[in-house]
């Protein structure tokens, strides 16, 4: 892995780890809303306007980081209102916070304002998109020349062959002009993408007290199914396959068999498990927006690579 993709890596675990919402604690004990199973947060960015959720919050006032008397109403909420000031909310939390509840009180419902953003912010990503796609398709194009190098390397695990083959691997790399690391570009700008929503829906109360399709915008599917909500079933469905699909679609140019394949391999099987566990407790705001932002690179990358056959 190259030095400045470390460094990158490195500086955005730093922003995401400092400013990240902070769980109400009653002593030991996490706070949680009953109605909905969604952990509480202290450090809310405005004031809760559901009459039971409001009293939930003022009966540990004292335990918020800013008092609700100086919180402002969800309404009323700029990214300058709240006092909370480190980077991570700066350039994340609080301005998306503040586009999706501007939007939603335009369309009049969270969940499709949630969606909406979502979108549009996988079309401002579309130009590295298209270009993890191309390098997706080079992938296919070299591997007759990857197999003839596996073929003369195979079975020498000499240090000498190891780096001989390394270098012709990355020649060929150059040659039509692919670049390994790129290929996980996508997910390294989403990651902060998906805990900046997570943070806006966990944060800000006018998001997880909306609905969407009769599901509350903050409860988990665990919460739904006990209130014998099972469209939770057909949430928790749709977030696995599209992950499925939009993983399994901008992986289909690489070897199996090779090395960067294998590895490849086991990442895409490690996250459809990691996203199957996690689907259970994600609040249904996010679930909407992984759904939808997977549902979109789907369709996308179908018609970007029979735009490319056609070209060929």
């Amino acid at each position: 892995m190259k030095k400045k993709t470390k460094i990158f890596i490195i500086v955005l675990l730093l922003i995401i780890m400092t400013g990240c919402t902070q769980t109400l604690k009653d002593g030991k004990d996490v706070v949680t809303n009953e109605k909905t199973g969604q952990t509480l947060t202290s450090n809310i960015l405005c004031k809760p306007t559901e009459e039971d959720l409001l009293n939930k919050y003022q009966d540990y006032n004292d335990k918020l980081k800013v008092k609700l008397e100086d919180l402002p109403t969800c309404k009323s909420f700029t990214p300058n209102k709240v006092k909370y000031q480190n980077l991570w909310e700066s350039l994340f939390v609080k301005p998306l916070a503040f586009i999706i509840l501007k939007f939603g009180y335009i369309v009049n419902n969270m969940g499709i304002s949630v969606m909406v953003i979502g979108l549009l912010i996988r079309l401002i990503m579309m130009p590295i998109q298209v270009k993890t796609i191309k390098q997706s398709e080079n992938m296919k194009k070299i591997q007759p020349e990857m197999a003839r190098i596996e073929r003369k390397y195979q079975n020498k695990t000499d240090n000498e062959s190891l780096m001989a083959k390394s270098q012709e691997t990355m020649m060929l790399y150059k040659k039509y002009e692919i670049n390994p690391v790129s290929s996980c570009l996508m997910a390294f700008i989403q990651l902060p993408l998906f805990f900046a929503f997570l943070e806006a829906i966990n944060r800000v109360p006018a998001i997880f007290e909306g609905e969407f399709l009769t599901m509350n915008l903050g409860m988990t599917p665990v919460s739904g199914f006990m209130q014998h909500n099972y469209l939770y079933v057909a949430l928790i469905i749709l977030i696995i396959l599209t992950t499925y699909l939009s993983f399994k679609i901008s992986m289909s140019g690489q070897d199996k068999n090779s090395e960067i394949g294998q590895q490849t391999n086991f990442m895409f099987v490690f996250m459809i498990f990691m996203v199957s566990i996690a689907s259970l407790s994600l609040p249904t705001a996010i679930a909407l927006y992984w759904i939808v932002t997977n549902g979109f690179a789907v369709i996308q990358n179908i018609i970007i690579k029979k735009l490319m056959e056609k070209r060929i």
